[in-house]
């Protein structure tokens, strides 16, 4: 596994966990709103191991400002973070899944966006339901070379990028509008990741699958 991240350390501390429990992994800097970053990525990818069979593209930033206050600057980095972002990296990966005729991409959306709408986050749904768009496209034109894409749409997680942007207290939000009665963690990501991922899934692509605890089936 190769993991590509922005923050040194966080990669590393990935890299390092996958390593103690006996799997191999190396840790690639990497801005992939950046064309050559995203490149890189996957050339490092492919000297290592000589194939990228799963890509799993989890970038995205959540700045709140109401519409009325947004500049183009704001909007052009939440684009560029989380939605160009993946233009880039599937451009690198796609050539390499479909020579190998096999490939499963997985991308982190929201529900945010493609269901929900949260004020101050006009940007950020935008980016997400174009995510959403990018993923039906692929999957039509990548089927006849065995490549599937799908995405996973996170509900209210307590990532740390959510505890460092919103603060601690976030915490203390009330859930009663989640049915099943609290935030998502990421372990409540992962497994869906994981399967759509894995070979159990071959025959899904195209889809998004919300994780969100119930929130979204609120009236």
């Amino acid at each position: 596994m190769v993991v590509a991240d922005i923050n040194d350390q966080a990669g590393n501390e990935t890299v390092d966990a996958i390593t103690k429990t006996g799997g191999s992994a190396s840790f690639v800097h990497a801005d992939v709103s950046k064309k050559a970053d995203a490149e890189a990525a996957i050339a490092a990818a492919v000297q290592r191991y000589g194939r990228v069979d799963i890509l799993c593209q989890n970038v995205g930033v959540f700045p709140r400002v109401f519409f009325d206050n947004m500049t183009e600057a704001d909007w052009d980095r939440v684009m560029s973070i989380n939605l160009k972002s993946a233009f880039f990296v599937l451009k690198a990966c796609i050539p390499v899944m479909q020579k190998q005729k096999y490939g499963r991409i997985v991308l982190t959306t929201s529900v945010t966006g493609p269901r929900t709408a949260i004020p101050q986050l006009s940007h950020y749904g935008a980016s997400k339901g174009g995510l959403n768009g990018l993923i039906k496209g692929i999957a039509l034109e990548q089927a006849k070379h065995n490549i599937t894409i799908n995405g996973v749409e996170p509900g209210t997680v307590l990532t740390e990028g959510v505890i460092k942007e919103y603060g601690e207290s976030y915490r203390n939000n009330p859930v009663d509008r989640i049915p099943l009665g609290r935030f998502g963690t990421p372990e409540d990501i992962a497994g869906p990741v994981l399967f759509l991922a894995s070979d159990d899934a071959k025959y899904i692509t195209g889809q998004t699958i919300i994780v969100d605890g119930g929130q979204t089936i609120v009236e």
